[in-house]
């Protein structure tokens, strides 16, 4: 019966698509806290001369551990003189997890305000953080009538690299090892990107994992995995963090809020937070512009 089905759904999925259709989001996050991470980055509003619109994803937005990731974006953007802005409160959820787990009318809700906000910007070029959000918006977006460009803020980078826009102040002399997001590198092949720029960081050892490119081993979050348990020895993220360390890594860097947070829980329930420390592209590229 349906009400069996729905007792089945983990409790922590259930919560998800409950605050989603509620507030947006699907941490549990009041709507008119979506910004709190950017109050104090004077970033302007939208205006004639905006390009750009950074769309940040729930995740960085609402989960402490990410904010950081949203934060160095912004600091990018203006250190490298783009004319952007957000949607601030008008933005939502980009609804790809709640599209996996098959909740088509609560996902082409969110989308068609994601869409109506975007095209009363005026803006058409969107950067993201989220693979997910990329996916998203280029794939399932164009056929519920969004027309505009999205690029992943590791493309982004990429462009300002070969534009001679992309300097740098700073060496970071670590061994990195860079984890593919599933749904970067497999859903929609963008593998050089993330590299180009790693490799262009004055000081960086890098290397692949075990298993990259379109080999790399998902980190468990994919298809709305991230709201739901796993349990402990079965965590595709322990095994990817275990790999990093005896490849030598200091630091494990990759481009998905998803990835992060799964890596970063495993490296605290492993006992390896002096052993591994997990990044974000972004974070690494601006703290060698400081």
């Amino acid at each position: 019966t349906l009400d069996s089905i729905i007792r089945a759904v983990p409790a922590s999925l259930r919560n998800a698509m409950g605050s989603l259709k509620n507030a947006g989001n699907p941490w549990g996050g009041a709507r008119e806290e979506r910004i709190n991470w950017v109050k104090d980055l004077a970033i302007p509003s939208v205006n004639g001369e905006t390009e750009i619109l950074y769309f940040s994803c729930c995740t960085p937005a609402f989960d402490p551990k990410m904010g950081g990731v949203a934060r160095a974006t912004v600091n990018i953007l203006k250190k490298t003189g783009a004319k952007f802005s957000i949607l601030g409160n008008h933005e939502n959820c980009c609804g790809e997890s709640v599209r996996k787990a098959g909740n088509f009318s609560l996902f082409e809700n969110l989308a068609g305000s994601n869409i109506k906000a975007i095209h009363e910007s005026g803006v058409r070029e969107v950067i993201v953080t989220s693979p997910h959000c990329y996916a998203t918006f280029k794939n399932e977006y164009p056929s519920l009538g969004g027309d505009f460009t999205v690029i992943h803020f590791t493309q982004y980078l990429a462009r300002l690299l070969n534009e001679g826009r992309l300097t740098f102040k700073n060496s970071f002399q670590k061994n990195v090892v860079y984890h593919d997001p599933c749904y970067l590198g497999r859903h929609n092949g963008i593998y050089d990107e993330p590299r180009s720029v790693l490799e262009s960081v004055p000081g960086i050892t890098l290397a692949d994992e075990i298993n990259a490119r379109e080999n790399s081993l998902c980190c468990g979050g994919g298809g709305a995995r991230i709201w739901m348990e796993t349990k402990k020895g079965e965590r595709f993220s322990d095994i990817l963090v275990e790999q990093a360390i005896d490849l030598g890594a200091d630091v494990l860097a990759t481009a998905c809020p998803y990835c992060i947070l799964n890596f970063k829980d495993s490296v605290l329930t492993m006992g390896k937070e002096d052993a591994l420390k997990v990044m974000d592209i972004s974070e690494i590229v601006d703290e060698v512009m400081e």
